[in-house]
Formats: C-alpha cells, structure tokens, sequence
C-alpha cells in the first residue's frame, strides 16, 4: 500500500460539546505555561494549537528555545488534544512520550500543535509538531513528538 493511500480512521466526536472553554480554562490554570508565555491559539475536535514567543527567559546558554520547554508545550497542546474528546470531568495525564529536536529554535513564535491519532477509552495516542518561520521566511519544522495519554476519571482533583 502506497503511504498515500492511507486514510487515517476518523475521531470520535467529542464527549463534551463545551470542550473548547473546557481546555481554554483549563489551560489558564497552567501556571507553568504562563510563566514562560506560551498562549492557546487553537482549540478544534482532536487538535490544539500552542503559540510560544522567543524570549530571553526561555532559552539556553545559545540563546535558542530550551528543549525542555519546546517538549513541555507540545506535551501540553498533545494532552489537551486529546482532552477535547473525553467527557467533561475526565483528566488527561501523560503516559510517555518521545521527541526529536531537528532545528534550533530561534522563534521568533513556535506553534506548537498536538493532534489525536488514536482516541481509545483509557489510553490515546498523539503526535505533535513545533514549527517556526525559518530566516528564509520558510516554515521550518523544529521538533516532532509522539505521546500516549491516559484518560482519568473519578479521581478528585484530576479533572478538566
């Protein structure tokens, strides 16, 4: 089978027809992603956009993006994807996750976008991308990270 032939199978919809305020309040008790500046830009069915600015209080020694906060943020956008499809008073934890750094990042604004590839019950599978926009203008792929998600339910304090 060629890998254009593929069709990936289609989400379910969403348990919560308010999960986009759901994960929007949510995200704003995130007092670490807030810290470093990173904001929602998008919140859709399966997928969450995060913006994250370069400023001097998040890189490293070489002035780039510190790769512990790139991975946090597409961390963060992979497990609120995967929140906008459980009910309303689940939570989602991480599981594991792997990424790959491919470019520096400069910034000057990562989006950093989580998507669902498989929603199940109690484990979810997401990838998600950082990009940023290159010195030739371009678009220029910066990191890419697979996680697995884990749905909470009935557990106080792990909600929304």
């Amino acid at each position: 089978m060629s890998a254009s032939a593929y069709t990936p199978p289609p989400l379910p919809a969403p348990a919560d027809p308010a999960f986009a305020d759901r994960v929007r309040a949510s995200f704003a008790r995130q007092g670490a992603l807030a810290t470093i500046g990173a904001r929602i830009d998008a919140v859709q069915a399966g997928r969450v956009v995060i913006l994250l600015p370069h400023a001097d209080h998040v890189t490293q020694q070489h002035g780039f993006v510190h790769g512990g906060l790139v991975a946090a943020v597409l961390d963060t956008a992979c497990g609120y994807a995967a929140s906008t499809l459980m009910p309303a008073d689940a939570g989602v934890l991480t599981v594991e996750f792997k990424i790959n750094f491919l470019a520096p990042a400069r910034g000057p604004l990562l989006h950093c976008e989580g998507w669902v590839t498989k929603a199940g019950r109690t484990l979810s599978v997401t990838e998600g991308r950082a990009w940023q926009d290159g010195a030739d203008g371009q678009t220029q792929l910066v990191a890419t990270l697979n996680a697995t998600m884990m749905t909470i339910t009935g557990r106080a304090g792990v909600r929304g």
